[in-house]
């Protein structure tokens, strides 16, 4: 008997439903977990999401091709049902439940369990298959509380704002922008967003997400107006030309990467806040647990230490071979120096 979920060279395949779970190659019919580059690919007919995903990929895949249900509500296809629910790991992340006459997969997609009051609340789902990203799949990595994170980088921000510093945090423009934004104290001074950014912020505006205000980087904005305030932008608009024009910048990235010694010195930023969009070692083995799963497939990540651990704590576990690439290294499309 053929499992529910199989890969082939073109992404995790359903067979009796005819359906893709975030494919790497153009299908007929793509279920999308959540809108990153690596797992949200143009060319296919059909995409499916949760609402909240929906404006986000039209935006970045250019199609109108999409269609979308709510967390938590079901769609049959061919017998098979499949549901979306949150994942925590950006705006309109899901993991995927699939279930076939009584046998349930899920796939995670990118997950993060801490609550970042964005990105929708994370719940394990109790299946027999469980499909794990682990992308920080190492004993080093255990995030400190976010509220921690978001007071050092707003002390760091009011203190160049003293000395009338401009404040520039890399981050990625969907997702890790925004929750930096979330995060930020408006109090201090003006937040500017790199296009590439404020697109993003008004797409997800528009679909009734609360995000603070923040302003254009335009070109031509007055340079003595950046004084004090904050830049967010691409990780590639760091070395652009508007940057390195630019008097008294601090430099920071805003990364789980950051956890590494090292990491900050080869991004060249001045100062590193390890915040991540994933799960750490622990969230991603008591969520491991917590699905209750008989079998775990680990994708994108540490793959080999991962599954290695795993087996040793009695899981059946093994590595799907993806193409997704985790945290933080999707293409952004910032190579020109446009703002």
């Amino acid at each position: 008997m053929a499992k529910l979920l199989e890969h082939n060279d073109k992404g995790i395949y359903c067979e009796v439903a005819d359906v893709y779970i975030d494919p790497w190659k153009a299908v007929k019919k793509a279920f999308i977990t959540h809108a990153h580059a690596d797992h949200a690919r143009p060319g296919s007919s059909e995409y499916v999401c949760v609402d909240a995903s929906k404006n986000i990929i039209k935006h970045r895949l250019s199609t109108q091709n999409v269609s979308s249900i709510p967390f938590g509500e079901t769609l049959s296809v061919n017998g098979v049902k499949f549901s979306f629910h949150p994942a925590g790991h950006i705006i309109g992340s899901a993991q995927i439940r699939v279930e076939y006459k009584g046998e349930v997969w899920v796939v995670s997609g990118d997950y993060k369990t801490e609550k970042d009051h964005l990105s929708g609340e994370f719940a394990p789902l109790k299946c027999n298959t469980f499909i794990t990203e682990c992308t920080f799949g190492l004993p080093v990595f255990n995030w400190r509380p976010q509220a921690e994170i978001f007071s050092d980088i707003n002390e760091w921000w009011a203190k160049n704002y003293a000395d009338k510093k401009i404040s520039f945090v890399s981050a990625y423009s969907l997702g890790k922008a925004q929750r930096v934004i979330s995060g930020l104290d408006a109090s201090i001074g003006k937040i500017y967003c790199h296009a590439a950014v404020e697109n993003i912020n008004e797409i997800v505006r528009d679909s009734g997400f609360n995000i603070q205000k923040t302003f254009r980087l335009d070109p031509d904005v007055p340079r003595k107006e950046l004084e004090g305030a904050m830049i967010v932008a691409p990780p590639g608009f760091m070395n652009s030309n508007f940057i390195s024009k630019l008097k008294n910048v601090d430099l920071a990235s805003a990364s789980g990467w950051m956890n590494l010694r090292g990491a900050r010195r080869r991004r060249s930023v001045d100062r590193g806040f390890v915040l991540s969009d994933h799960a750490d070692w622990t969230g991603l083995l008591d969520t491991i647990n917590a699905t209750e799963a008989e079998k775990i497939l680990v994708t994108h990540g540490y793959v080999n230490v991962f599954s290695k651990y795993l087996q040793e704590q009695g899981y059946d576990a093994s590595i799907l071979e993806t193409e997704y690439e985790g945290d933080e290294v999707e293409l952004e499309s910032t190579a020109d120096e446009s703002v």
